[in-house]
């Protein structure tokens, strides 16, 4: 495992990632939180609280990262526009598993609004327990990998 992890939400995430932060913290890793404080009641833009890790993870300061909003997708969506991030909404243990697995995920996207928090907890630790796998898995990743540098040579060229 990682020592240090990134973790953030939106107004609509923050009571799963307090509890995810809690949970983190009990397996001696150390939290970078960047999301809405439990006692915040503002409500804000989940594009700002996932670009602010993504960021993070696209340079290479931080390894890992999870991302929390209402249903997770806002933030899968955000995230996922950043060089390098390969972010994952996970909603059950064989997604959390595979997205590691064979995908290299290196942001985990959560719903709080949609799955159990205790399920929840299982995923986080699935997805920090398991290993990429390399092998076929990594020419694929290869591939999206020039994707985003095609994709970013097109837009300097504008």
């Amino acid at each position: 495992m990682s020592q240090q992890i990134g973790i953030a939400s939106d107004h609509g995430g923050k009571v799963l990632k307090d509890k995810i932060t809690r949970f983190l913290k009990e397996q001696n890793l150390q939290v970078d939180d960047l999301g809405v404080p439990l006692d915040s009641s503002a409500s804000v833009d989940y594009p700002d609280y996932a670009s602010q890790l993504s960021k993070l993870v696209s340079e290479g300061k931080l390894k890992r990262g999870i991302l929390v909003c209402g249903s997770g997708v806002g933030m899968s969506i955000a995230a996922n526009k950043f060089p390098g991030v390969r972010a994952a909404l996970v909603t059950d243990e064989f997604t959390a598993k595979m997205c590691r697995l064979h995908n290299d995920a290196n942001i985990l996207c959560l719903g709080e609004r949609v799955i159990n928090h205790d399920r929840a907890l299982d995923f986080v630790k699935l997805w920090l327990t398991t290993e990429f796998e390399g092998g076929r898995h990594q020419n694929r990743l290869d591939q999206i990998t020039v994707i985003e540098k095609v994709l970013a040579q097109g837009t300097a060229q504008k």
